[in-house]
């Protein structure tokens, strides 16, 4: 006879969610799982039945904040380019903790919890496409796409991950800078 589901696709999420704001304010070194399970009002044997532990917890939480970012960018790509970087930056505005873990690279010095391929490739691929039509409707130069839509993510993630660790002071116009940095990129493109 099946065993009964026990923890739920809620318990999943919000382990997933915890998780990424424990690693952000605490590091990933100092995060146990009893301290996630505690914070989720859960019991560490949910994070083994839904996980396995600690290393695949890290890696879920890497992967569903880019299934996240890419539904961000998949919903903004039809306004191509400029769309997809504003869309980059609220995304990053409204998950930090999320865009710490996959992108701040504190994880991959303590434990190997890589993105899986295919998810992180997918997060990326509204860019890619974003590029080519660009590129065919002829207001951007056609170079290699994969090397522009590089450049651009270098551009934007740089300025995000900026503002997100409050290098300046709070009087710094980031809405400002970033749209200048926006239509700069998309000069240097044509």
């Amino acid at each position: 006879m099946a065993r009964p589901i026990v923890h739920d696709q809620l318990v999943r999420e919000r382990l997933l969610q915890v998780t990424a704001e424990l690693v952000d304010r605490d590091g990933p070194a100092r995060v146990t799982l009893r301290d996630v399970a505690a914070t989720a009002q859960t019991s560490t044997t949910a994070i083994y039945s839904l996980f396995g532990g600690k290393a695949q917890l890290l890696t879920a939480a890497v992967d569903d904040g880019f299934r996240s970012f890419g539904d961000s960018q998949r919903a903004a790509e039809s306004g191509g380019l400029r769309s997809l970087g504003l869309a980059y930056r609220s995304w990053a505005r409204e998950h930090p903790a999320l865009y710490r873990l996959m992108f701040g690279g504190a994880l991959a010095s303590y434990v190997d919890c890589s993105p899986t391929p295919a998810v992180a490739s997918a997060a990326m691929l509204p860019l890619v496409e974003a590029v080519t039509a660009a590129q065919e409707a002829g207001t951007i130069r056609r170079d290699d796409a994969a090397t522009i839509a590089m450049s651009i993510w270098g551009q934007v993630h740089g300025l995000v991950s900026l503002e997100l660790a409050n290098v300046n002071d709070s009087g710094t116009d980031w809405e400002g800078i970033y749209a200048a940095a926006l239509d700069a990129v998309a000069r240097g493109w044509q």
